[in-house]
């Protein structure tokens, strides 16, 4: 399976142009079977989702899984999830984590493959993602079937991701900012059962003025029956 994560800043480019088409457009470059997207809604008002879920449907084959409490976001706390059509049977819901700010990760499990992505945009402060991280290293280690976290984990020390020995920490490489890539706070975690193929970042010239971040992508495969 691929599986991609992107924040896409609300859809506002480097060059100050909120161009949701352009987004969309990147996502059908990757081609991915799962997309974990952060900052799909607006800040502010209502919340808005950002991306024109017509074209998402009928050109790339993408379903939004349902994770958003407000009518019109596409997502909680800027959280998203699409997935390919095809996986039918799957549950999504919301994650609480510890938060001074308004932050929680989304979840969707599909039965074919028995998989559990989620998708994370964590804190600000070293602190509280520390309490983020121990929440979610929790889960990993507690559930019944693999699990793939995914997204912006805004950590620009590797050695300060605390997942031990029961997940493998991906991060395929600098990401931000996407003008000259310095940090690579975009990255994977993948539980038991799972193992990369491959990782990358998606450097087209498209990627690199639709955000302020690099989409990154993952190849998966699994290692034991599920």
């Amino acid at each position: 399976m691929r599986i991609a994560s992107y924040n896409i800043r609300k859809a506002v480019g480097l060059d100050w142009r909120r161009d949701p088409d352009r987004i969309v457009d990147v996502l059908g470059e990757i081609d991915a079977d799962i997309v974990v997207l952060q900052e799909a809604d607006r800040r502010m008002g209502a919340r808005a989702g950002v991306l024109p879920l017509d074209r998402l449907e009928t050109e790339l084959d993408y379903v939004m899984t349902d994770v958003s409490l407000r009518p019109l976001s596409h997502g909680w706390h800027g959280n998203a999830i699409l997935v390919r059509s095809s996986f039918t049977d799957l549950v999504a819901g919301r994650i609480e984590l510890p938060t001074i700010e308004p932050r929680g990760a989304v979840s969707v499990k599909l039965r074919q493959p028995d998989l559990e992505v989620i998708g994370v945009h964590l804190g600000l402060t070293p602190g509280m993602r520390r309490r983020q991280m121990s929440t979610l290293q929790e889960m990993l280690g507690e559930s019944d079937r693999p699990v793939l976290l995914a997204g912006d984990f805004n950590e620009w020390n590797s050695s300060r991701l605390p997942f031990g020995e029961s997940a493998t920490v991906v991060s395929p490489g600098l990401t931000f900012h996407a003008s000259r890539p310095t940090a690579a706070l975009d990255r994977f975690v993948l539980g038991r059962g799972l193992r990369a193929v491959s990782a990358h970042v998606h450097h087209s010239s498209l990627a690199k003025i639709a955000s302020d971040h690099l989409p990154i992508v993952v190849e998966i495969a699994f290692t034991e029956a599920t």
